[in-house]
């Protein structure tokens, strides 16, 4: 089954919550970090892909209709041309607000070693997160300044790659209206979702919430 909708944005961009909506739209399972976690194969997969070695991407995103956030966003390219009928939408949000969410999420997740009672899946997955975030996105340089430059840098090379009816740039504060209207689906009655705040972030990961 080819994919239906590729999210480029980074994430933090309201991503999960992203995710939710498109499954909730009939546009799942979709793709998101959390799908890989304790799935030696994709780790491998995905590590592979960092270094520059070639994917079945069919093959790895079986079963699923959609892809949001880190890793599939660094290579939303590669997915498009893999599946050239897919919608791409551009997730963003304020840049600054980005990166206060980044430095207190991910960022700092990634910046202290993993626990003493990780299993190798863990290890591996974190190694791969590392190298995909810190070193391919940001080259190793995560201060809020380049930070941003690689924000705009990553949405600018989105927005001038697509054509303007198969993008769409995104808020997910704008709620349903815009990505029906762009999917071409109904309007749910449910409220969009709203999840992984900073706070729920750090608690999955064993940080302090405060």
């Amino acid at each position: 089954m080819p994919l239906a909708v590729i999210g480029a944005g980074f994430g933090r961009t309201g991503t999960l919550s992203f995710k939710l909506a498109l499954e909730q739209l009939g546009f799942g399972p979709c793709y998101h970090m959390l799908e890989a976690f304790g799935k030696v194969d994709h780790i491998a997969a995905w590590s592979g892909a960092i270094a520059g070695e070639p994917v079945d991407w069919e093959a790895l995103l079986r079963g699923y209709r959609s892809t949001c956030d880190w890793p599939a966003c660094t290579f939303w390219p590669e997915l498009r041309a893999a599946n050239p009928g897919a919608k791409v939408v551009l997730t963003r949000r304020d840049p600054d607000a980005w990166y206060r969410s980044m430095s207190a999420t991910i960022l700092e997740s990634l910046d202290r070693p993993v626990g003493d009672d990780a299993d190798q899946v863990m290890i591996d997955h974190h190694l791969m997160t590392r190298e995909l975030i810190l070193e391919r996105t940001f080259a190793g340089d995560h201060r809020r300044e380049h930070a941003l430059e690689v924000l705009a840098a990553h949405e600018n090379s989105v927005i001038t790659s697509m054509p303007p009816d198969e993008l769409l740039v995104y808020d997910v504060a704008e709620g349903w209206e815009s990505l029906c209207a762009f999917l071409g689906v109904p309007v749910p009655d449910q409220p969009f979702p709203n999840t992984n705040t900073t706070a729920d972030f750090r608690t999955m990961v064993g940080l302090d919430p405060t």
